[in-house]
């Protein structure tokens, strides 16, 4: 199947403006939000070979 995501689909509620900053940092580091987002529950769940994830400068993502 062309759209078959391994992982169930979740809900969460993020301001607008933190929604859209979120993506607009990830993609200055070729991620989406989806990879931020997972990066840092892994790193907060303490699981093997997780770290926390740099941050963008804000430069390269404020307008």
């Amino acid at each position: 199947m062309p759209n078959a995501p391994k992982t169930q689909h979740r809900s969460v509620r993020i301001s607008d403006d933190d929604w859209r900053d979120l993506l607009a940092a990830a993609k200055t580091q070729d991620t989406d939000r989806a990879g931020v987002i997972n990066d840092l529950v892994a790193w907060y769940l303490r699981r093997p070979g997780a770290t926390l994830p740099k941050r963008p400068e804000a430069e390269a993502w404020k307008q």
